[in-house]
């Protein structure tokens, strides 16, 4: 998995990371060739060198160190460029990945686990790359290198590392098979301790009304002391390493010097033979036990990599689902010059509207030819679900017109504006906007003609006019201000002392909630959208805000250029609906009426029992 992930994200760094491997091999040849430079120093000593001949052996000593500084100073330069730019790129995937991700499928990764997939897991990579690049190519040559240059010293006493090497290489296989299964549950924990700390921030007043502090706190201290006794277990684990390679170094140290001297007594090896034979030894077997420690942060970075990419690799199931956020060029509708037929697809085209004449239509009104919605035996199923969420709905939404949508709970309504603003894919059934089915639909007209306003209102920090903005980054203030009075929110922003710059806080927590739902629905009037949904968008508003809101939709924008946006309602308000144009009744996901208001009261019992509910029966049968 960790190679997959560096071939997708690393080819913009081979060559950075080709030279960091490069001056890394500089420096290990520099220290090889170290214990070398010093036996013959001091072989010379014993033989009675002079100051210059020292002096030689000291200078080459000091250039090899220079070389050596050098060289690690590049690598680290550039490891460290690498690793933080694949950490970025990672970063960027995984938020685009997380933005295309269907609501079934971020419930199945839970908003905390992304978030530590985005963090922990991506920071495990960098990590990775960076030891990787500094220390796998030092080590592994640098054991091979040191073994090969003490056999050349002394071909017996290299039985020694024969019999060193082998205890810490099990000791190695050993913690790495114990240690993968408890890393995988570390980054688990890491997952429910990021869960509760966002349930605690995000309820912390429903927490304190039900005075539930006691319960989350033992909650959250449980998951701590689980994720701490498995830290400290697999550091346990982990420690075993050391104390077996200091082991194996220092009975093999023992067992050099033992040899060693007794070869030196009889003449067959140097004092410096000897000392270079031992910090060879040592090299390798502290290169050992340091590659041990670097396979244990690989092995990390590869439960990190799987991780990531179960969030990459997982297959997008809506077109442009996501990117509704990401501000969009204003795309225009299909020109209705071209009617679609049975058998052919309308397909948008890209060719500018031309200018308005006395005798030509504007582009609004070549549009109105089209439907802006077309349902036909629509259905859809959530993963897992016994039955359909929507079951074969059908129904043509004219331009310019209104369509109210009312049902009990787990009616469909939620699941149908998803459908339609993009959230989810169809089981089955066709699903056309302007004329183009969903599927044919290119993100960027899908997120230039449908406009969304979900249940609950979502605003980002920084200004009211950056909110304002998404759907139109170039859009004028007096075209926001227009959308602000359309959403009966103009008043209480000119009321603020920076009006359209004030400041909007994380979730738009600095403004109440009926606030945050007019700023929702005023993003949505803002840039040229065919259809605007709304999503039981009302429900934070009084009976008079929703009843001008009402009114600014219905009659007062069709006066202005979005005459021919056409709009759907969810709703469970009886008084948002009864002027719509049509009203489709839910019951299980099944159509069980679409009509005006007066239609439905006669031929929908379920519609006819919800009005005298809310309305009561006098006012009913009076209507």
């Amino acid at each position: 998995m960790m190679v997959e992930l560096l071939r997708r994200f690393l080819a913009g760094y081979r060559v950075c990371s080709l030279v960091a491997v490069l001056t890394k091999m500089i420096e290990v040849v520099f220290e090889l060739l170290t214990p070398f430079v010093v036996a013959a120093m001091i072989d010379a000593a014993q033989a009675g060198a002079g100051f210059a001949q020292m002096g030689g052996f000291a200078a080459v000593l000091i250039g090899f160190a220079l070389a050596s500084y050098a060289s690690t100073l590049v690598c680290q330069y550039l490891a460290a460029g690498v690793s933080q730019g694949v950490g970025t790129k990672l970063r960027d995937a995984i938020y685009e990945a997380s933005l295309r991700l269907s609501p079934e499928q971020v419930d199945r990764f839970g908003a905390s686990s992304l978030l530590t997939r985005t963090t922990a897991d991506v920071n495990q990579v960098q990590l990775a790359i960076a030891l990787t690049l500094r220390q796998v190519t030092r080590w592994p040559v640098l054991v091979v290198g040191s073994i090969i240059a003490a056999v050349s010293i002394d071909r017996q006493m290299g039985v020694v590392f024969a019999i060193c090497l082998p205890v810490v290489v099990v000791a190695l296989v050993f913690v790495m098979r114990v240690s993968v299964p408890l890393l995988m549950k570390m980054q688990a924990g890491l997952d429910r301790l990021s869960l509760l700390m966002r349930e605690s921030l995000s309820g912390v007043r429903t927490i304190r009304a039900f005075r539930k502090d006691a319960f989350e706190r033992a909650r959250f201290d449980e998951a701590t002391h689980t994720q701490a006794r498995m830290s400290v277990l697999q550091g346990r684990i982990s420690a075993l390493l050391n104390p077996a390679s200091f082991v194996a170094m220092g009975v093999g140290l023992i067992a050099i010097v033992v040899l060693g001297g007794r070869r030196v007594y009889e003449g067959s090896l140097t004092t410096g033979e000897v000392v270079a034979f031992v910090s060879y030894m040592t090299q390798a077997l502290s290169s050992i036990a340091f590659l041990a420690s670097l396979v244990m942060v690989l092995m990390r970075a590869h439960t990190s990599s799987v991780r990531i990419l179960e969030v990459l690799q997982v297959p997008a199931q809506v077109q442009g689902a996501g990117l509704a956020v990401l501000p969009t060029q204003n795309a225009a509708p299909p020109n209705a010059a071209t009617i679609p037929t049975q058998n052919s697809v309308l397909l948008p085209t890209h060719n500018p509207a031309p200018l308005p004449t006395q005798n030509s239509a504007t582009p609004a009104t070549q549009n109105a030819a089209l439907p802006t919605l077309v349902l036909d035996k629509l259905s859809f199923s959530f993963a897992g679900a016994q039955k359909p969420a929507i079951d074969k709905v059908s129904l043509t939404l004219e331009a310019g017109h209104t369509l109210g949508v009312i049902g009990g709970t787990g009616s469909g309504k939620s699941a149908l504006t998803g459908l339609i603003a993009g959230l989810y894919q169809p089981s089955s059934g066709i699903l056309s906007i302007c004329g183009v089915p969903t599927e044919e639909l290119s993100e960027q007209k899908r997120s230039a003609w449908v406009s969304f306003v979900p249940q609950e209102s979502s605003l980002v920090s920084g200004t009211i006019r950056s909110n304002l903005c998404w759907r139109d980054v170039h859009a004028t203030d007096e075209e926001l201000w227009q959308a602000l009075r359309d959403a009966q929110a103009a008043d209480f922003v000119r009321a603020l002392e920076l009006q359209l710059d004030a400041p909007v806080e994380a979730h738009g927590k600095n403004f109440s909630g009926g606030q945050r739902q007019r700023l929702c629905i005023a993003r949505a009037l803002v840039g040229d959208a065919r259809l605007v949904v709304l999503d039981d968008a009302t429900s934070a508003l009084d009976y008079a805000t929703d009843a001008a809101l009402r009114q600014a939709l219905y009659h007062g924008a069709r006066s202005s250029k979005r005459q021919n946006v056409s709009y759907v309602i969810i709703s469970q308000r009886i008084s948002s609906l009864m002027e719509a144009d049509e009203i489709l009744v839910l019951d299980h996901g099944r159509c069980c009426g679409l009509g005006t208001h007066d239609e439905l009261l006669k031929s929908c019992l379920i519609y006819r029992e919800i009005c005298e509910l809310q309305l009561g029966a006098r006012e009913v049968c009076h209507g």
